[in-house]
């Protein structure tokens, strides 16, 4: 039986285009906040030489993935590029009920599933500084073919459209920087980066034209 007299597990959306940096960020603020735990989502991608099955994703097969959805096991899914992605439900659930703060990485997509299904969630979208730091950050990888990094470039522009959606905007220009800007809003000071601040419209407008 759920304890009434125990705290709610906080969940924080975080979504942003390839290559602004916001795994980096996310990694770097669990480490600095072990209070918060990773989210794992399932994913029809094959996975990078670097992640594990189970640690960073649950690699399934298009088979697998279509079985939970038919079973309603998602809390979101959504189709990006050519793979398919998808949260678990009952775990994140659980979790929230027993206290624990969760990070879920999602696209925007689903971004929009979860809060419509959890309001009270968290919801934060991180941009870059400029059009031609996120083509030098995607570059970077040394991952994607030239057909892929052109293809995330162009849809980068699709992807910031949405950031009026999200309840914080932070803006990976220094990293140290954002990386503080996010300790802030998970100990509920996050003024600073909140959607409606000044300046915030004319960089976004920028960031989606220039990327078109």
């Amino acid at each position: 039986m759920t304890d009434p007299t125990r705290r709610r597990g906080r969940l924080y959306v975080f979504a942003a285009p390839s290559g602004a940096g916001k795994t980096s960020l996310v990694r770097s603020l669990m480490q600095r906040e072990p209070g918060l735990r990773f989210s794992i989502s399932c994913t029809t991608r094959l996975p990078r030489p670097t992640e594990v099955h189970g640690r960073d994703y649950y690699f399934l097969t298009q088979g697998e993935f279509e079985r939970m959805v038919a079973g309603g096991e998602f809390l979101e899914h959504a189709r990006v590029f050519d793979n398919r992605y998808g949260t678990p439900r009952r775990p994140v659930e659980e979790a929230l009920a027993a206290g624990q703060d969760l990070i879920l990485e999602i696209d925007w997509q689903g971004a929009a599933q979860v809060r419509s299904a959890l309001p009270e969630c968290v919801s934060i979208f991180i941009l870059p500084p400029s059009r031609a730091e996120l083509e030098r950050r995607l570059r970077g990888r040394n991952t994607d073919s030239e057909e892929v990094i052109a293809r995330r470039l162009r849809d980068a522009a699709a992807d910031m459209a949405h950031w009026r959606e999200f309840d914080y905007v932070v803006v990976n220009d220094d990293f140290d920087r954002a990386l503080a800007g996010l300790q802030e809003i998970v100990h509920g000071r996050g003024t600073d980066s909140r959607r409606d601040r000044p300046g915030l419209d004319e960089l976004a407008f920028t960031l989606c034209r220039d990327a078109r």
